[in-house]
């Protein structure tokens, strides 16, 4: 039977993000300014209304945005050998605290020894909460700093990276993954495009982490496919709170 090794710092993540106020009008007034200089470099001479833009797309920029839950899940063999996933939700209003319990979480691991596994994560979730930490004025922890580093000693995996095989040229969801290799979509009553309104409008925190929790569990299903292994039984998942 393949296995996996060094599990204890294999930790896979997606995060969930909105933007930094729920109305344009609520930034100052210098944030606006920029935040309209950056909305016509994306929609270059598309007529757009910013109030609507930045509610629909700042939440995409960690300049203009805040992380609102990380979830992590972590795998382990059980004592007859079978693939066990724990799954926990670090979700809150309060950054700064949200990024300090996602730091404190692993402090009792090898630092020097963590992997970071996410879909899209190297263009995405590992760069945004990093400037997000720095922006919270936290200290990056080193599977997370790059400086001075070589391209081969960043600890980082990215299944979309692995899909590419090479091939930059195309995106590829990981709802795409999923159905290409018979996983269950983690896609439920909401999206990304969802989370924007279901944080500020609805307040509800608890089912963006759920939505979370499952595109990490999706992400982790698409790893073991891609390892040549068999997938987490459900059975084997355990959400913990």
């Amino acid at each position: 039977m393949n296995t996996l090794t060094n599990l204890n710092h294999l930790i896979f993540i997606d995060i969930e993000t909105a933007s930094a106020v729920q109305d344009f009008g609520d930034l100052d007034e210098k944030f606006q300014e920029l935040w309209i200089k950056k909305a016509d470099q994306l929609n270059r001479e598309e007529e757009y209304d910013p109030q609507e833009f930045y509610f629909e797309r700042a939440g995409i920029y960690a300049e203009f945005g805040k992380i609102i839950c990380i979830s992590v899940g972590m795998l382990h063999y059980d004592m007859d050998r079978q693939l066990q996933l724990r799954v926990k939700a670090l979700a809150s209003g309060d950054e700064k605290e949200l990024l300090q319990s996602f730091i404190d979480l692993f402090r009792q691991l090898d630092q020097s020894k963590i992997q970071l596994c996410a879909h899209n994560g190297k263009e995405f979730d590992f760069p945004y909460i990093s400037r997000r930490m720095l922006i919270n004025q936290l200290t990056l922890p080193p599977y997370l700093e790059l400086s001075g580093k070589k391209p081969w000693e960043v600890q980082h995996l990215d299944t979309m990276q692995m899909w590419k095989f090479g091939d930059w040229k195309n995106y590829t969801s990981l709802e795409l993954l999923t159905q290409v290799f018979g996983i269950p979509s983690p896609k439920g009553d909401i999206d990304g495009s969802d989370v924007n309104r279901v944080y500020y409008e609805e307040q509800d925190l608890t089912r963006i982490a759920h939505y979370c929790n499952q595109d990490v569990i999706a992400t982790i299903q698409v790893f073991l496919k891609m390892k040549g292994l068999d997938m987490v039984d459900e059975d084997n998942i355990s959400i913990v709170s």
